[in-house]
């Protein structure tokens, strides 16, 4: 069973920065892609952004620009860098991989919270 651990959410004042961090349990290597999704209170999930195991990444319109996701190949680890962070970034974000057998496999989530 694969696991994803989150962590790096918190509070933030509009235009900070967060760094989330999402280690898995095997080579991320093992996975055709890996990445980030939130749902905001009374809405749903909603992506975020991806990296296949190519190295391409895909953004949704409203994060590009200010969002970047990246791998540590060695660390097993997924990263999503938040700049210029606003009050309608909040939301709880989940790590999400999908395996070459297009299993789907979800971290536990972390809490971001902005303040305006």
């Amino acid at each position: 069973q694969v696991q994803l651990v989150e962590s790096g959410g918190g509070l933030v004042q509009a235009g900070g920065s967060l760094r989330l961090s999402c280690a898995a349990s095997r080579s991320i290597f093992s996975f055709n892609h890996m990445g980030w999704y939130r749902q905001a209170p009374g809405k749903q999930r909603e992506f975020v952004a991806v990296i296949g195991s190519d190295g391409m990444t895909t953004y949704a319109n409203s994060v590009k620009g200010r969002f970047t996701i990246s791998t540590d190949n060695a660390k097993n680890t997924v990263y999503l860098q938040m700049n210029s962070l606003k009050p309608e970034d909040t939301a709880v974000y989940y790590c999400n991989a999908r395996s070459w057998q297009r299993d789907d496999y979800w971290g536990q989530g972390t809490q971001v919270t902005v303040s305006s």
